[in-house]
């Protein structure tokens, strides 16, 4: 009786660590994932039209690149190193966009101010690009 107690209790401490791990991995894909998908959803459109570019899209990219970036600390493998250097390459195009929207929002002709913010969103999607791809790649070449 005692030896089946412990099987069920080593059993059920094993599921519960496997789900807890990959929930882990779930987020951490989550929010790289959303963080490019929402730079697209800014980049979208036509780039001198300001209303098809709205300012809280910007900023809710940016706050979830910002934690995108958060989670890929801690990571020390070499592709864990490239992914946070492609998340602060984003975050820091992402943020001179929002700077220079806050700082010439009504000095400059709109349509030229939104073409400089997209072209900087339209970077820091491709290094959100990247990122997935090698988080798609690292995830191929685990093996169970």
């Amino acid at each position: 009786m005692l030896v089946k107690v412990y099987d069920i209790k080593h059993r059920l401490f094993n599921f519960t660590a496997g789900i807890s791990m990959n929930l882990e991995k779930v987020i951490f894909g989550f929010f790289i994932v959303l963080a490019m998908t929402l730079n697209f959803g800014f980049f979208l459109g036509d780039i001198d039209n300001p209303s098809h570019h709205h300012v809280y899209e910007l900023y809710a990219a940016i706050v979830v690149s910002l934690i995108a970036t958060v989670l890929k600390f801690g990571d020390r493998t070499h592709v864990g190193a490239i992914l946070l250097s492609t998340s602060l390459a984003a975050d820091l195009q992402l943020i001179t966009a929002a700077i220079l929207w806050a700082a010439l929002g009504g000095k400059m002709d709109e349509a030229s101010l939104i073409t400089y913010i997209v072209s900087l969103s339209g970077g820091a999607l491709m290094a959100n690009f990247v990122s997935v791809i090698l988080l798609i790649s690292e995830t191929i070449g685990q093996r169970r």
